[in-house]
């Protein structure tokens, strides 16, 4: 998701919202962790169209293909004044027995973060070495609604957590 843009050009990483009620990460409930090896199958949820109305009248739009061949592709857009501000290419794929998560926003560098962890409803990418952030988590609620929170330090020393809210696209 381009809104990720949003907290820094810097970021290099854009990925949708997370869900009104997920909150910041700070009460994440214990979840069982998907059976080795992660495959791109355990990630279906992620499938779909999923948007954010932005203060101002921008929206924020990504969409996930349904998982075959061995990958989920995405792309994201950030819309403003009916133009497109913003768009990214995003793929998730096994990289050595684990999910990669592989984003290519427009002007910027590819970044490519490894799923740390992944449950039935949730996945956190992780990749210590990017500049921000460090963390991409997707996460689905009890609803079904898909979202998800940047996390890590900037390049100025500041640890930085955000969240996007989401819902369906119309």
């Amino acid at each position: 998701m381009t809104a990720f843009r949003a907290a820094g050009r810097a970021c290099g990483i854009a990925v949708i919202g997370v869900c009104a009620g997920v909150g910041d990460g700070s009460r994440m409930r214990a979840q069982t962790p998907v059976a080795s090896p992660q495959t791109v199958e355990s990630l279906a949820w992620l499938s779909g169209c999923w948007s954010m109305s932005q203060s101002g009248g921008g929206t924020i739009e990504e969409h996930w293909t349904k998982p075959a061949g061995g990958t989920l592709v995405g792309m994201g857009r950030t819309v403003r004044g009916g133009q497109t501000a913003e768009y990214e290419f995003l793929l998730i794929k096994a990289i050595d027995g684990r999910l990669g998560y592989i984003a290519k926003p427009s002007g910027q560098p590819e970044g490519t973060f490894i799923a740390r962890t992944l449950t039935e409803t949730e996945v956190v990418f992780e990749n210590l070495a990017h500049d921000f952030p460090q963390r991409v988590i997707y996460r689905r609620d009890a609803q079904g609604v898909v979202g998800a929170r940047v996390e890590g330090q900037t390049p100025a020393g500041q640890v930085r957590g955000i969240d996007y809210p989401y819902g369906r696209c119309r």
